[in-house]
């Protein structure tokens, strides 16, 4: 199942690309750096799943692969957002169908950024603290599926706090940084929590959960921060957006006719004036 996951990851890669050159080959725009992060996405997730990480103490190699997989890569997906690229290159009938599909209100429910966390936090919760990753070490396609709910959760969790893609309904600032921080202080009370006592089920010796949760703490901190920059260059990109309308509007209104600055001249003396 991990060739499967291979696979996908590199035609969608693919896809990706053909699909943005389409676009600058009609003419329309479409910044480079969004294909740079999206491949990038497809090799930070191919690099996590396939490193010979058999050289690294067993619990620090996994949380390696999970750092890839679960936070890196989906971070990058979503900053290429391929909903948008797709809904701009597919003809209509299939775009129509995908619009319908992404403003639907099961999808507008499950991007909505508290249920995305929780789905995101429960998961990582239920693989660490349940026998479910021992489990994993003796059945491949369990592992695999860890991989990929890993991989799915941090899409979804990274969507609904960026919302760069059209929605049904764009949740408030307020509440996706309430969102991000959550997440962020449940991560962090897990990390903690695999420093002291391993997942049920495993025995990993005691350097090997230390240095493992400072790879989770510290890297989940770096992915969290990277998500609240770009969270808060969007606000701040919006109160502009806001204050230019707000300028326009304040102009057109105080408008004179033929005189284009909004000040209306002041009236000559009536000749009879003394």
């Amino acid at each position: 199942m991990t060739a499967v996951v291979l696979i996908l990851a590199t035609g969608c890669s693919l896809g990706y690309v053909m699909a943005a050159g389409q676009l600058r080959r009609r003419g329309d725009r479409w910044p480079h750096r969004r294909d740079a992060a999206f491949c990038l996405g497809g090799a930070v997730l191919i690099a996590s799943l396939t490193a010979p990480w058999d050289g690294w103490p067993p619990f620090t190699g996994h949380m390696a692969a999970h750092l890839g997989t679960g936070m890196i890569a989906p971070l990058l997906f979503v900053l290429g957002r391929p909903v948008t690229l797709a809904l701009r290159a597919l003809p209509v009938g299939p775009r129509r169908r995908l619009l319908s599909c992404v403003r639907s209100r099961p999808a507008a429910l499950l991007v909505w950024p508290p249920l995305a966390a929780l789905v995101h936090i429960a998961g990582l919760w239920a693989v660490y603290r349940t026998p479910l990753l021992a489990a994993g070490h003796h059945r491949p396609w369990l592992h695999t599926l860890i991989s990929v709910h890993l991989l799915a959760s941090g899409v979804l969790f990274a969507f609904a706090v960026l919302a760069l893609d059209p929605l049904r309904h764009r949740a408030g600032y307020a509440l996706r940084g309430g969102a991000l921080l959550a997440a962020s202080a449940a991560h962090g009370i897990l990390a903690k929590s695999l420093y002291a006592t391993g997942p049920p089920g495993t025995s990993y010796a005691a350097a090997d959960l230390h240095l493992a949760s400072y790879v989770m703490y510290y890297g989940g901190d770096v992915v969290g921060i990277a998500l609240a920059v770009l969270l808060g260059h969007q606000w701040y990109a919006a109160g502009g957006r806001a204050l230019v309308r707000a300028r326009r509007t304040l102009d057109a209104a105080t408008e004179t006719p033929g005189r284009p600055w909004g000040r209306q001249a002041p009236r000559p003396p009536h000749p009879h004036t003394p």
